[in-house]
């Protein structure tokens, strides 16, 4: 390593549990015991700890499935533009599942969830999903995290598909196209779901389709025009959302290769080209933006300011690559 990578490194390790667990992991080369001991402390030090504190006693968040109790749906939150808010249950469950905490620390939350919660729309049983593709590839991934039973919410999956590959939250608009924004979130759920479960022939089935939906784009065109698809996708903003973005597709098809034992697809050098190109000289990555949205508390730079968060999956997804590309 050298000297400039060794610093970048030190700084990325001087972090919260929760990012630097995989930096000893990913970038450091750090022993198993050593990232696997950080990744124990998400549950009791930091912003995971923060985050178990304020769950509720029938297990949620905000007292929400999807929004918070108090949302005023006609108020001036729910503005276009204003932001949703990030503080209800499936936000808090994402940023821990993602963040590496142990399931073990929410004992007993999936059954509290599967009594108590009910999703906004139409009141329908939390763990069943509802009509959002990208609520459920959520929900799908946390219930497979928690112990839930969500198989039936899987086989959603099979039966929203649309004829080009993918997905789109506003089928039930009569879309029926495919989103770069839903298909992305619904590939990291049923990915997570196969890894946990062994998912099944039709589903992988169904992943690789909606793989080859954005490859055949090469993550940031339009098929019909070649054209970008939006400014949106070059976009580096953490927290991650639901928003589409180049350095979140390629971090998904680094984890979908690893977990398939496959090399870097060619057709994501384009999407490469934009992290690479982001990159400043002394290592690190910008954050460009932050989603507006009640938060809990913030867990990253303003706008304008390196972003560890960022640089450390821009620079683990450039590593990847250039070993295998």
């Amino acid at each position: 390593m050298t000297e400039a990578a060794a610093s970048l490194t030190g700084w990325l390790l001087d972090s919260d549990p929760a990012l630097r667990w995989p930096v000893e992991r990913d970038l450091a080369g750090a022993a198993t015991e050593v990232w696997q001991a950080t990744r124990a402390r998400v549950a009791t030090e930091g912003f995971g700890a923060r985050l178990l504190a304020l769950q509720e006693p029938d297990g949620e968040w905000a007292g929400g499935a999807y929004f918070p109790a108090d949302f005023d749906f006609q108020g001036p939150e729910a503005a276009p533009g204003a932001g949703q808010p990030w503080t209800a249950t499936t936000w808090v469950l994402n940023t821990l599942r993602e963040w590496g905490l142990d399931a073990g620390a929410l004992a007993g939350t999936a059954g509290r969830l599967e009594a108590n919660s009910r999703w906004e729309y139409e009141n329908l049983p939390y763990w069943t999903g509802e009509v959002d593709a990208c609520i459920n590839a959520y929900t799908l991934a946390n219930g497979a995290w928690l112990g839930a039973d969500v198989s039936a919410l899987a086989d959603w999956f099979l039966a929203r598909r649309m004829d080009d590959g993918g997905w789109n939250c506003e089928w039930v608009n009569g879309s029926t196209r495919s989103s770069f924004h839903s298909t992305l979130n619904a590939l990291q759920g049923l990915l997570y779901y196969e890894a946990a479960t062994g998912g099944s022939d039709p589903l992988r089935g169904a992943r690789k389709s909606a793989e080859e939906y954005l490859l055949t784009r090469r993550l940031l065109y339009r098929r019909s025009t070649g054209a970008e698809v939006g400014p949106w996708a070059a976009v580096f903003a953490y927290p991650f959302r639901w928003q589409y973005s180049a350095l979140r597709a390629v971090n998904y098809f680094r984890a979908a290769a690893l977990h398939d034992g496959n090399p870097p697809d060619e057709r994501l050098e384009a999407a490469v080209g934009v992290i690479r190109e982001a990159r400043r000289p002394d290592g690190t990555w910008l954050q460009e933006h932050r989603f507006p949205g009640r938060a809990w508390f913030e867990v990253d730079v303003p706008p304008g300011e390196p972003s560890k968060w960022l640089t450390f999956h821009a620079a683990r997804a450039l590593a990847w690559w250039d070993a295998g590309s």
